[in-house]
């Protein structure tokens, strides 16, 4: 009876691997769809990689660092190969979108580093599961839909969650 549960805890620890994993091939998926300028299939598969990376933070246990890290490294991917194939393949068609994606893609490293900064230094970074829902959900049904203006929502967004953990580390700072 022991071994089976040993066995259920080495199933349980392998979850959010296994869905890092997955994310990181549909976020690849993503981004040869859109570089063979196939934007509906590039949203599929995004949104793909999306639910994988939500599943993985709503599943992740506060004690899995290797999962944290995981999940980090295939969040930052995500946002490396979708935006930046948005950014590549629309910078002559359409360089407004260009111009969002590219924001959205900084924004997003600037906030993931403020985050991984502020709790290097011991600072509660809280992370809430809003900000990658809408993330992912609204560069897939973009992409998907064709709305130009979503790459420039997820640039706000970014930016906002930017904004608040810089505010969270400084109020921290303060006290």
């Amino acid at each position: 009876m022991v071994e089976a549960g040993a066995r259920g805890r080495v199933r349980e620890r392998a979850v959010v691997p296994i869905l890092c994993v997955a994310a990181g091939i549909a976020s690849g998926a993503s981004a040869w769809a859109l570089l063979l300028h196939r934007r509906e299939a590039g949203g599929w598969a995004a949104l793909g990689a999306g639910v994988a990376l939500v599943a993985g933070g709503v599943l992740l246990r506060p004690s899995d660092r290797l999962g944290r890290v995981l999940l980090s490294f295939a969040d930052r991917l995500f946002d490396a190969c979708v935006l930046g194939s948005i950014v590549w393949v629309t910078r002559t068609s359409d360089p407004w979108v260009a111009a969002g994606a590219l924001v959205a893609l900084a924004a997003g490293f600037i906030a993931s580093y403020i985050r991984a900064r502020g709790g290097s230094l011991g600072y509660g970074i809280e992370e809430g599961i809003v900000t990658p829902v809408l993330r992912y959900g609204l560069v897939a049904a973009g992409l998907i839909a064709g709305w130009r203006w979503a790459v420039w929502a997820v640039a706000v967004i970014m930016l906002l969650a930017s904004g608040v953990r810089a505010s969270q580390v400084a109020k921290e700072e303060r006290q």
